[in-house]
């Protein structure tokens, strides 16, 4: 494993790593962190367990900073167990996940209270009922087939090189017990409406909201629009967000929400714009993985991700995709503080993907149709595997609904297990029709979407025939330099174009935008992301050095 710590890590403590409370948008007083040492083994599949050493959750083996490094692999068990005491017991106790990577079986005091499968979505079980007075003790046994499988897996791989990242495992986000009375509220909808002067509200069950010193009623299952009078909008210039209340009984929940409106419509000549808040805005964004060299998926430290999203406003982007991943919710919380529009894309996933489809046809022009002609085609013939596409993604708006920032859904990317995307819309725009759909992101585009979505790297950038669409260049650049003392492995070194100094790499980057981005924008570019925020891995294509401590571009265009 390539030795290469950010600064988060080297101050990790390894008894109470990333602290903070997990889900900012639904706020209790009454929770526990049981991140930390937790004991761990590694089986063959359908072996007990064997406790073999101490990892520090919530990382993954795999990750440096588990302390553990090792690769978990198909046909393996990964058994997780830890302790806790209790003086007390509440009437109602959840064990939340944020995320467990692929499948799991949770125990407490010997006894299962349930699985989940779905290595980026968050899951909780009640309970109350296993608990006792005093010790008690938590167990997870994971297995993870990664790409051997049609499982949701974003750029993970067991030969991880180039474009695809080290394979993880396990639990990889905040494990914590949440303390409620019998009668509580279990989730809350929230859609700001800046036309009406609203926001309208669902929650699951019946409770009353707090705002601006008023009281609401609110039924459960049914949406209610409470005042918003002189609403200030949220913008990446004026990140506003309102502090709302909730209570049902004795629970409290504390949340916010920001005024904003996403949209599709034309500028005064006509052309497809994206708006925001009833106007043109250009989306200026980074393609952002959210890898770590010392922790993966998992960030080594809540300051971490604040640092990322600075540095990329601070360089004039107003824009993050959330590339193939699902993050922490602080992450977003954190993007709605800061002002940062977020495009969030869907996890891929499916079986080997055929060379041509994802390499070849792109390149020459050609077009797939993704119906069940050609699943096999996509690495989608699995029927498992397409309904459990759409339980995620279900899984996936509602966890993020209430985050402010997210502009965008993304559902397919590059053609990676691709399937009806113009499905996977109206699917979208039935739970969802605040936020505008790129259905296609790069090729294979199925003609649905708010979006044309070309990715543009080896040839001069041009736009496509208007189709009524906004045209946003999902993904260019790629512009690389590997900094000597801050990469993954010396030596295996990805980029599309490779710059032997930062000057230069500099001159070709400010070129790129003002020679080929800027002068678009009037003639219908909408949005661009550039590749990327950070190296991750071989790629040496960031904005940042993997570790963080290197700004390759420092200023903007």
């Amino acid at each position: 494993m390539p030795d290469l710590l950010t600064r988060w890590g080297r101050a990790l403590n390894r008894d109470c790593p990333l602290p903070d409370y997990p889900r900012p948008q639904f706020r209790r007083e009454r929770w526990r962190n049981l991140n930390g040492v937790w004991e761990y083994g590694i089986t063959p599949e359908g072996a007990p367990p064997e406790w073999q050493g101490e990892i520090v959750v919530p990382f993954s083996p795999e990750a440096q900073l588990s302390g553990v490094g090792r690769q978990l692999l198909p046909g393996q068990t990964l058994h997780y167990r830890r302790s806790f005491r209790l003086e007390a017991l509440s009437p109602v106790t959840l064990l939340h996940f944020g995320a467990v990577d692929e499948s799991c079986a949770i125990s407490v005091n010997g006894e299962e209270v349930g699985r989940h499968r779905g290595g980026f979505m968050p899951f909780s079980f009640d309970i109350s009922k296993r608990l006792r007075v005093g010790e008690n003790v938590i167990e997870a046994h994971v297995t993870d087939p990664t790409d051997t499988s049609w499982v949701s897996r974003g750029k993970q791989k067991l030969k991880p090189g180039g474009i695809w990242y080290t394979a993880q495992s396990g639990i990889w986000q905040t494990v914590w017990l949440e303390f409620l009375p019998e009668r509580h509220l279990s989730g809350v909808r929230m859609e700001p409406d800046i036309d009406a002067g609203t926001l309208n509200i669902t929650p699951n069950e019946d409770c009353a909201a707090l705002f601006r010193g008023a009281r609401y009623e609110l039924p459960g299952g049914v949406c209610t629009s409470i005042p918003v009078a002189d609403a200030r909008l949220w913008s990446p210039e004026d990140p506003f967000l309102y502090e709302i209340a909730f209570e049902r009984g004795e629970d409290h929940v504390e949340s916010y929400f920001g005024m904003r409106k996403f949209s599709l419509g034309t500028d005064e000549n006509g052309t497809p714009r994206l708006m925001l808040n009833n106007r043109p805005y250009y989306h200026k964004g980074l393609l952002d993985q959210g890898y770590w060299p010392d922790g993966l998926l998992t960030p080594p430290a809540d300051e971490a991700m604040l640092h990322d999203i600075r540095a990329a406003k601070a360089l004039g982007y107003n824009m993050l995709r959330k590339h193939i991943k699902m993050e922490p919710l602080r992450w977003y919380y954190h993007c709605d503080r800061e002002g940062v529009l977020v495009w969030q894309d869907m996890i891929n996933g499916g079986r080997g993907y055929r060379f041509g489809t994802i390499a070849v046809w792109p390149f020459i022009g050609r077009r797939l149709s993704d119906g069940p002609r050609s699943y096999k085609r996509f690495g989608r013939q699995d029927e498992e595997g397409r309904a459990q596409y759409y339980r995620e993604l279900e899984c996936m708006l509602e966890q993020l609904n209430n985050c402010v920032s997210i502009a965008m859904w993304v559902p397919f990317n590059e053609g990676w297990g691709q399937f009806e995307a113009n499905r996977a819309v109206a699917f979208l725009r039935e739970r969802d029709a605040t936020r505008t759909i790129d259905h296609a992101s790069g090729w294979h585009d199925q003609g649905g979407g708010d979006c044309q979505s070309p990715h543009i790297y080896f040839k001069r950038v041009r736009l496509p025939k208007p189709d009524g669409r906004a045209i946003v260049l999902s993904e260019f650049g790629g512009y690389s330099h590997a900094v000597a003392g801050h990469v993954w492995r010396p030596g295996k070194v990805f980029g599309y174009q490779i710059f032997k100094s930062l000057e230069g790499l500099r001159q070709g980057y400010r070129a790129l935008y003002e020679k080929q981005i800027n002068p678009l924008v009037a003639k219908g570019l909408c949005a661009s992301v550039y590749t990327q925020l950070t190296d991750v891995e071989d790629e040496v294509n960031g904005i940042l050095t993997y570790d963080r401590e290197v700004k390759k571009i420092i200023s903007s265009v």
